[in-house]
């Protein structure tokens, strides 16, 4: 009896995380040592599995309940704000082999990280991450201050196999965003008034040419814009998914 209730539990709880997994739009991307799965969790909030591993960036508890999601080997942070440092959504998937990612203001707030300054890079478990610098140059808070303050805050590029992924974090289009090369994917945020307009992504993407751009952290940004802004670039392929 104990045998045929343990079963129970665990098939249930696997159908759990396959349904917990499949009510996200995800694709699948072909590299050199095999596919990259993406998952599009919303907000600033997305799951890549590469090679058995599974990598986290800026958990958010309000958009998916994380104990229903995979374990991460990875979790990369962005950056402070409570949209992107989650330590509740953090603590449902970080195991004791987990390596935690993020910025110095992070760890004000969360122990148990590694901190990777602006132009740093650190390669775990064959994984390359290069660390970004995410600001603002234009959109401020009614004292002056920018909402993402230069050398505060981090971007992304992730390498797969032979595969560069950049997740922007928050951010405007930054000279150091504009001189990438080699960029295969690229996450741009969307969300006024704390990041870019439809004109600024456009304006980067065309810059440093990501094979595909998917915009996110969009908020309530008319996405049709940036579909029109980008719609003669022939080689950039803007693709649009569920990011909120």
């Amino acid at each position: 009896m104990l045998r045929i209730i343990f079963f129970i539990i665990f098939f249930a709880r696997i159908t759990v995380l396959n349904y917990a997994q499949d009510q996200f739009e995800k694709d699948t991307i072909s590299t050199s040592k095999g596919d990259l799965v993406i998952t599009f969790i919303g907000h600033g909030s997305l799951m890549f599995s590469f090679n058995g591993k599974t990598l986290h960036i800026d958990p958010f508890n309000k958009l998916a309940d994380y104990s229903t999601l995979p374990d991460a080997d990875i979790i990369l942070v962005t950056h402070h704000h409570g949209d992107h440092l989650d330590p509740e959504a953090i603590e449902k998937i970080k195991g004791n082999q987990t390596s935690l990612i993020y910025t110095e203001l992070c760890a004000e707030k969360f122990s148990g990280g590694t901190v990777l300054k602006n132009g740093e890079t650190k390669t775990i478990d064959g994984v390359e991450i290069e660390s970004i610098p995410a600001y603002n140059l234009v959109h401020m808070r009614e004292n002056g201050e920018p909402f993402h303050v230069k050398g505060t805050c981090n971007g992304y590029v992730i390498t797969f196999g032979d595969k560069k992924i950049y997740v922007a974090g928050d951010t405007e289009n930054t000279p150091e965003m504009k001189a990438l090369k080699n960029i295969n994917i690229a996450f741009l945020p969307m969300n006024l008034p704390y990041t870019m307009t439809p004109a600024m992504v456009a304006d980067a993407a065309k810059a440093f040419k990501p094979k595909i751009l998917y915009p996110y952290h969009y908020g309530e940004t008319d996405i049709s814009r940036i579909v029109e802004l980008m719609k003669d670039e022939k080689e950039v392929e803007t693709r649009i998914r569920k990011m909120k």
